[in-house]
């Protein structure tokens, strides 16, 4: 069983410090339970994977339907997450933890927080969510917006076209 975490910076974002289970053989990991984040009534919808080469930064997106749940599987990524909720205590603040081979630990990403992602190493990245992809609901922030002041740990990293172009917060979301 994972024990459940709350940011102490976030509000509503929660790590699942997971378990490995490993032998000679290879190793096991539940990487997910619903019942871990009760505060959400959900079903999962939709699984997806992203496979990421070292150095790719991915992010920082953010949906007002959707929620993510995270988990690295192989390699090492250092995920960014920032609250972008007017109304909530944690606005405008960031974190940073790095999840993956050294690091087994799931995270619960609410509503209305941006999160990304840099691969550290080759990385996959499998997400949980509970709705359906949908365009209208998919919004981006500058990775490097100086209202947020990431640190990333990488300066020239590799962008998507779609991340390339997201916007600055003073600039609109």
């Amino acid at each position: 069983m994972a024990e459940i975490i709350e940011s102490t910076i976030i509000p509503g974002v929660k790590f699942a410090k997971l378990r490995a289970f490993a032998d000679e053989r290879g190793r096991f990991v539940e990487t997910f339970r619903k019942e871990w984040f009760p505060e959400r009534t959900w079903e999962r919808v939709q699984t997806n994977r992203s496979d990421s080469k070292a150095g790719v930064l991915r992010g920082l997106h953010h949906h007002r339907h959707q929620v993510d749940y995270w988990y690295c599987p192989a390699g090492t990524v250092r995920v960014v997450l920032a609250d972008l909720r007017p109304d909530s205590p944690g606005y405008l603040k960031t974190e940073v933890v790095e999840i993956g081979d050294a690091n087994q630990m799931g995270v619960f990403i609410p509503v209305g927080v941006a999160h990304g992602f840099v691969a550290l190493t080759d990385a996959t990245l499998t997400y949980i969510v509970d709705n359906y992809y949908d365009g209208a609901d998919e919004h981006g922030v500058a990775w490097d917006d100086p209202t947020l002041a990431i640190d990333w740990g990488v300066s020239d990293p590799i962008l998507s076209p779609r991340d390339r172009g997201n916007r600055r917060l003073a600039n609109g979301d």
